[in-house]
């Protein structure tokens, strides 16, 4: 079902409520007016506890990849001691062509702050840390504005609103990334955010235990905490009404795919961009009417679904009804949903190509510390640029995939999933393209694929 109303929207012109060009920025005195900050002063009249419990009965799941469930994550912290307790804002929005995140830091930041606020209120904690993208320049001087502004009207610092939050003067400051990939992982942003290289943390003990600094932290996307406000404002019975909800026949202890969704589009389409739309939405519906379909004199051959770490869905699998929710990987022999960013892939690509360009991204970006993912990653690489260059054989395309496969087919084995990804990302594409890969071990030795036409 189509969308009646968007969510997170509301205030940000989005087709089809709006225009692209009448985007502004949404300060403080504009968000109170439409009745901003009012979940906070709702929160203020509840129990911490009850805060954390409406949002765990909302089912509302992590929007930046993983999708765990947020309010089970909220549960996970330990008794107050005297210690400080962390909140940290996943905004370093690295997956390739995933930029959902940046509208709302652009244009509607105090949704965000405003549910930063409300977990801060819930789950205790004093002190939180808005880890932003290195590359995100405007955003930062924007997002930092309205830190400013926030602290002006008392939602944080002395004299806050919150009062004394795990006994301390509760605080937001904006940290800049450098630019890796690896600090999209919670435990490698963590290791940034302390001034160390960021590399992921063996897992126990998780972030909720011992986290930055050593102390109790909760770690959640933009996304996520932008949704905290309307389940606080609706209830959870009315997110619940949203989206796909759970999958036929699973028992409620299965995380369900509730609420909606920002998909970003990019590619050749005729209007690519960010939209909202409910869970469960399919993906030739997204690209024909929000997208307006393909851009003239293109035909489409697959897509990244959520960023490349999820593998590939040709346009044989969106044809047959890929529908974008939680159990997308389950259906179509994917990783899982991811940040729904949507790559369109035109037909003239090739697949070697990209899946060499793909190695490429894998092995510049990963940290080195498992030996899976630093040597699998490089080998993945050097054994496609070998095929795309016209050397390969018909004995390297099973040692691809047995590569690949070792990569991220037994887990435990790496400390990320950054090994996983590489693996559902060029496992997809040569299974589900394997006549191209074919193609290229078969043909003459030496012969590019710039002659053959791809």
């Amino acid at each position: 079902m189509p969308l009646d109303q968007p969510i997170l929207f509301q205030r940000v012109p989005t087709p089809p409520w709006g225009d692209f060009n009448d985007r502004k920025y949404v300060g403080y005195d504009d968000y109170v007016k439409a009745d901003g900050y009012a979940a906070l002063e709702k929160c203020l009249g509840m129990e911490p506890a009850d805060v954390v419990e409406e949002v765990k009965a909302a089912e509302l799941r992590g929007r930046g990849g993983a999708g765990f469930p947020a309010g089970m994550k909220w549960s996970f912290l330990p008794p107050l001691d005297d210690g400080q307790r962390f909140l940290a804002i996943n905004a370093d929005e690295s997956e390739p062509a995933t930029f959902k995140d940046q509208v709302l830091i652009q244009y509607d930041p105090h949704l965000v702050i405003e549910g930063i606020a409300i977990c801060m209120l819930a789950c205790q904690l004093d002190t939180a840390y808005f880890y932003i993208r290195g590359e995100y320049h405007h955003h930062r001087e924007v997002f930092e504005k309205a830190i400013a502004e926030a602290y002006e009207n008392k939602v944080f610092g002395e004299g806050s609103r919150m009062g004394k939050v795990n006994g301390r003067v509760p605080h937001l400051y904006l940290h800049r990334g450098a630019g890796a990939y690896i600090c999209g992982e919670e435990t490698g942003l963590i290791e940034s955010l302390e001034g160390k290289r960021g590399w992921p943390r063996i897992k126990p003990p998780f972030p909720a235990v011992q986290g930055a600094f050593a102390r109790p932290t909760i770690i959640n996307n933009v996304e996520t905490l932008a949704f905290v406000p309307p389940i606080i404002t609706h209830g959870a019975d009315w997110f619940k009404t949203l989206g796909k909800g759970r999958a036929e026949g699973a028992p409620p202890t299965v995380p369900a795919s509730f609420g909606t969704k920002l998909f970003g589009v990019s590619g050749p389409v005729k209007r690519p961009g960010v939209y909202e739309e409910h869970l469960g939405v399919k993906l030739t519906a997204l690209i024909d009417d929000y997208c307006l379909g393909p851009a003239d004199g293109v035909s489409i051959k697959a897509y990244f679904h959520g960023g490349i770490s999820m593998g590939v869905v040709s346009q044989d699998e969106a044809e047959q009804g890929v529908e974008m929710d939680f159990d997308i990987g389950k259906k179509w022999n994917n990783l899982g949903l991811g940040t729904a960013c949507v790559t369109v892939i035109p037909e003239h690509v090739s697949m070697v190509a990209m899946a060499r360009n793909c190695a490429r991204f894998y092995s510049h970006e990963s940290c080195g510390q498992c030996t899976h993912c630093r040597e699998g990653s490089k080998w993945l690489y050097k054994l496609l640029t070998r095929m795309e260059r016209g050397d390969g054989t018909t004995k390297d395309l099973d040692l691809l995939l047995e590569l690949a496969s070792s990569m991220g087919s037994m887990p435990g084995n790496n400390i990320c999933g950054l090994s996983d990804g590489a693996n559902w990302a060029i496992r997809t594409i040569v299974n589900k393209f394997w006549d191209e890969f074919e193609a290229v071990v078969n043909k003459p030795t030496g012969v590019s694929l710039a002659v053959l036409g791809a």
